[in-house]
């Protein structure tokens, strides 16, 4: 009974221990994308608006997609990463209309 105890604790020890260890590089790379994501975002939404116009069908869905993206971030970090002035807001206080 107590073997089998001792090979069940053992690796749920261990899984616990990396799991420890890694969460720090984890957040790192979480704040990293969440830049590139809106920054893709925003790249995407300016592509859109040039070749297809402020108010088309491509410029609205590359709208919500930077909404999206920023609401990701908002979620995971309670931040949000602004492209044009290359800056983190701690604020929920991006402008849904800021690209019309």
């Amino acid at each position: 009974m107590n073997t089998v105890r001792d090979l069940l604790l053992v690796p749920l020890i261990l899984a616990a221990v990396l799991l420890c260890t890694s969460v720090p590089r984890l957040q790192a790379e979480d704040l990293g994308e969440c830049q590139r994501r809106v920054a893709h975002a925003e790249h995407e939404l300016h592509e859109a608006i040039d070749k297809h116009g402020r108010h088309s069908r491509q410029a609205n869905h590359e709208r919500r997609e930077l909404h999206n993206a920023r609401e990701r971030c908002w979620r995971g970090r309670h931040q949000w990463w602004e492209e044009h002035e290359r800056r983190w807001h701690k604020e929920h206080d991006w402008d849904e209309h800021d690209h019309d």
